[in-house]
């Protein structure tokens, strides 16, 4: 009988867990119907919606990853703020803009000894920061940003 070794099976859970984290966050542009969605697809809980002027926020998390989209007064997903254990898929969180960030992080050079990265394109801006088990980061769309609404509100 074949068996794992038991080595093995914490790689195997952690595997597991990003499959399932990455199937589900909504997308940049996207509408915020999305969000009932997103939690199921993370095996998440809606932790909270908070009202501001001009936004909401609709917070999800999961064991291993918090998410936070901004939510335009029309309906839209104009930011996307994480924390957690692990880098959620880039990919799904940008949705439409995910080619354009693939090419911008082509030309972006990576500086040495810096956990801060920031890939700024035409459309998108994304920064990630944090440490091992305290991954941080934002992705947003200035056009999409609604007027009177700062970049740093968006954290």
């Amino acid at each position: 009988m074949n068996r794992i070794p038991g080595i093995y099976l914490p790689l195997i859970g952690f595997m597991m867990l990003s499959v399932i984290a990455q199937q589900g966050e909504a997308a940049l542009g996207r509408s915020s119907d999305s969000v009932s969605t997103d939690r199921k697809a993370l095996s998440a809980v809606h932790r909270a919606t908070i009202s501001r002027s001009g936004y909401r926020i609709q917070e999800i998390a999961s064991d291993a990853t918090t998410v936070r989209e901004y939510v335009s007064p029309s309906g839209v997903v104009f930011a996307i703020v994480w924390n957690g254990r692990m880098h959620p898929d880039l990919t799904t969180l940008l949705g439409s803009y995910a080619a354009e960030y693939q090419a911008a992080v082509q030309q972006t050079s990576r500086k040495r000894g810096r956990r801060r990265r920031q890939v700024v394109s035409e459309q998108i801006v994304v920064e990630t920061w944090g440490h091992m088990r305290n991954l941080q980061g934002r992705a947003y769309a200035p056009a999409l940003i609604p007027s009177g609404v700062t970049i740093d509100e968006i954290r």
